[in-house]
């Protein structure tokens, strides 16, 4: 693909010099950064236009992928409603509708005299970008209060509306978070950012107050290092305002029925110290991590809660994660990582006894879904699989029966008998066995033959890269590629002693783990170098731009979106959202240990004279979480150094965020388009792999 080399658009080289901790590092393209220079603005369209050029000659098979992934959705659908305060809600989608409408009824009334609550297309029509962000009803259902955020920045103002008479308060809030209502009808809490998009102050509104009376604050978290969330118990015994770096947590309650009463704290900060909370019968339900890193379960009375009485439910375990716990008005719900498998473990809190949900399939994701109602003996979960589409089940706490209320549809032929999941394992660096996850349709797995692979991954935060169900996927797995899922350090898949062994000064394990992954997917037949190809966005996107620097010879092509590749200058940037908050991931650049540990992995400053991947990268301009210019950056200075003729493409989204797209049908496009650049990279851009608009033949 030499023509990719010969168009790319080539950034002005403007040095910029600096030295931290005697260490000079010199950055031709930080003038990027100039987001509303005229210059940055223009290249940022050359690298759309290139790129543009580029996938030219694959106009007709992305035009294929889009209309293959389309017809397998239901374009009319509608989710399963959920029971709140007397109503029922639920979204549905339309033939042609980019966005969900929400509706109710009142219970025990017929679901065809549902009321449209808010339609989501009628508010974005005529902007090129909208997300939903809170949507809370009010608890005797006359008011709603949602956020909307039109840029994809995590912009989102406030708004709350009548749904009595449809009319929307002409007051609005902005830069506003999570939102949760008293029990009095008429009192909102919210949360506002500050400058540099941390949450750090909950507010009080009083419906009905005078247009120049200012809200109350309730609480401001000074600490950079922490952010703010508000929530309610289930019971809707207590307003919870949270404080919460990446390793500490502080939690404070206020009488919901009560709401301008004094906040009462539960959880006081000590440093390292995790906590959750539910609250049920005149006592709190706390998940902490005081007696080892995977949490135990613990009760305090609420009257007077004091840590050094609580009672022990559920003890520390070293190979279970305690990950959540659900409270009702006779039963609890624990969420549990065992060893990489998620369990959901029923508690009958009248009698004491306990049992686990069983699952038929052996490698799975399941976990609780919108449980609103606090009397109920029902929980709901949601269930998925590599072959079992999104799944929605009722299950009856006391008689232990399991109603399927949904199973996404996926249209086209679909036969989930003619896929095939595994889980294979990979030795590290250090002898750790590290999963991998692998979906392939069978009657195209040629045994003891490679094949073109796609192998994801993901790796921080302690988020878990969980299995998951894709019927985009389809178009992959139905030309003859096998997909895996890299279940690395540093994220959650095993439990929080997982996270820990691959962040800060332990980053390097998720590189080597995701490369071992590789090593073991070639040794053991299922692909080799030439024919693999690397995904990972976000926080995945380091991942990418880390492990291709360490072995470039190993992989075919990478997509990166939103990658996050210029980790020193922006963790040396105080300025950007999320950066001090980030030092308890990454560390601090500051101080030179954490310095020279971020200098030795960041993609960015390791790139090298060296045959690269061919490479495409996705950005928004409006992203408030990794910049546009860490991708434009990182594409202009890989240009400059490598010794192939491998494309480098860029796609910056001029009117989003971190999220991509946020219509569904653009958001397929957006995804036919990273397809087509795999399948050119695999030589499958056209047969002799099956049509993809015949059916699959069961296996």
């Amino acid at each position: 693909m030499s023509r990719a080399l010969n168009t790319a658009p080539r950034a002005l080289r403007r040095p910029l010099k600096a030295t931290r901790h005697g260490d000079t590092r010199v950055d031709d393209y930080a003038w990027l950064r100039e987001r509303d220079n005229p210059e940055v603005l223009n290249h940022l369209r050359a690298e759309n236009a290139h790129t543009e050029a580029w996938f030219e000659p694959l106009g007709t098979l992305r035009a294929d992928l889009y209309d293959e992934m389309l017809k397998r959705i239901q374009e009319d659908d509608d989710a399963v409603p959920w029971r709140e305060n007397g109503w029922w809600t639920t979204q549905r989608t339309a033939k042609g509708q980019a966005y969900p409408t929400y509706w109710r009824w009142r219970d025990g009334t017929d679901p065809s005299t549902a009321q449209a609550v808010l339609d989501l297309n009628r508010l974005a029509d005529g902007k090129p970008y909208l997300d939903l962000g809170v949507f809370e009803v009010s608890p005797n259902g006359r008011w709603l209060a949602y956020s909307l955020d039109e840029t994809g920045g995590l912009d989102y103002t406030l708004y709350i509306k009548d749904l009595t008479s449809g009319a929307v308060l002409s007051r609005t809030w902005l830069d506003t978070d999570s939102v949760v209502w008293a029990q009095d009808p008429h009192t909102l809490f919210y949360v506002t950012k500050d400058e540099a998009k941390r949450t750090h102050r909950v507010w009080r509104h009083h419906l009905g107050q005078p247009a120049d009376q200012p809200d109350t604050l309730v609480f401001e978290e000074r600490n950079e290092l922490f952010w703010v969330d508000v929530s309610k118990t289930r019971d809707d015994r207590w307003v919870v305002v949270g404080s919460h770096s990446k390793d500490t947590s502080e939690l404070r309650v206020i009488d919901a029925q009560r709401p301008q009463s004094r906040m009462r704290i539960v959880v006081p900060r000590r440093k390292g110290r995790e906590a959750s909370l539910d609250h049920g019968r005149g006592q709190f339900y706390l998940l902490l991590n005081d007696t080892g890193p995977n949490f135990r379960l613990v009760t305090v009375a609420s009257k007077r809660p004091q840590l050094h009485q609580a009672v022990e439910q559920v003890a520390h375990r070293p190979d279970v994660m305690l990950e959540d716990v659900d409270v009702f008005s006779h039963h609890m719900v624990l969420s549990e990582r065992d060893r990489g498998v998620q369990r959901l473990r029923v508690f009958d809190l009248d009698s004491g006894q306990d049992h686990e949900v069983s699952f038929d399939e052996p490698v799975y994701a399941a976990e609780g879904s919108i449980n609103a109602e606090f009397d109920t003996a029902t929980f709901r979960f949601e269930f998925t699989s590599l072959v079992t589409p999104h799944t929605v089940y009722d299950y009856d706490m006391n008689t232990r029966a399991l109603t399927l209320k949904k199973r996404q549809p996926v249209l086209g032929g679909f036969e989930a008998s003619c896929y095939a999941s595994t889980q294979v394992t990979a030795t590290a660096a250090d002898g750790t066995a590290v999963p991998v996850s692998l979906v392939w349709r069978k009657d195209l797995r040629q045994l003891g033959q490679p094949q073109p692979l796609l192998l994801e991954g993901y790796g921080a935060y302690g988020i878990p890269n969980d299995v998951y169900f894709s019927s985009t996927r389809l178009s992959l797995l139905d030309r003859g590629v096998v997909v895996a899922l890299a279940h690395v350090r540093g994220g959650g898949d095993l439990g929080r002693t997982w996270y820990d062994a691959g962040k800060l000064a332990h980053k390097m394990n998720s590189f080597t783990d995701f490369i071992a992954c590789a090593e073991a997917l070639i040794q053991k037949g299922w692909t080799q170098p030439q024919q693999l190809i690397i995904e990972g966005g976000s926080a995945g996107g380091l991942l990418m731009g880390a492990v291709v620097n360490l072995r470039p010879d190993l992989f075919k092509a990478v997509v990166a979106e939103v990658p996050f590749v210029d980790v020193i200058n922006t963790m040396l940037d105080d300025t950007l959202p999320l950066t001090v908050g980030e030092y308890l991931e990454w560390g601090n650049p500051n101080k030179r240990a954490d310095y020279q540990i971020i200098r030795s992995y960041s993609p960015y400053d390791n790139l090298r004279a060296a045959a690269y991947p061919a490479m495409y990268l996705r950005c928004g301009l409006n992203d408030s979480q990794v910049p546009y210019w860490e991708a434009a950056k990182y594409a202009a200075r890989l240009r400059d150094v490598k010794t192939d003729d491998h494309p480098v493409l860029v796609s910056v989204e001029m009117a989003s965020g971190h999220a991509g797209a946020s219509g569904r049908y653009d958001a397929l496009k957006e995804r036919a388009q990273t397809l087509a650049f795999m399948l050119d990279q695999w030589g499958l851009a056209t047969p002799p792999w099956r049509d993809a608009g015949s059916e699959p033949r069961a296996a």
